[in-house]
């Protein structure tokens, strides 16, 4: 279970983007989703906002 990335829902203003994702890691978020009781889309925004509150970046 990853214990560092906040997994809670809250509302908020929203806008719909289409992604790419390779097969392998949807199989992989959807692991992570159904460890944790949450949505697909919850784990991949948790951890979109983990790495721009932490400065990841390819600089």
């Amino acid at each position: 279970m990853i214990k560092h990335l906040d997994f809670s829902k809250t509302k908020v203003s929203a806008s719909y983007k289409t992604i790419y994702i390779r097969n392998e890691t949807i199989e992989k978020i959807n692991q992570i989703a159904s460890e944790n009781n949450t949505s697909f889309n919850n784990i991949v925004i948790s951890m979109i906002n983990y790495c721009i509150d932490n400065n990841f970046n390819t600089e």
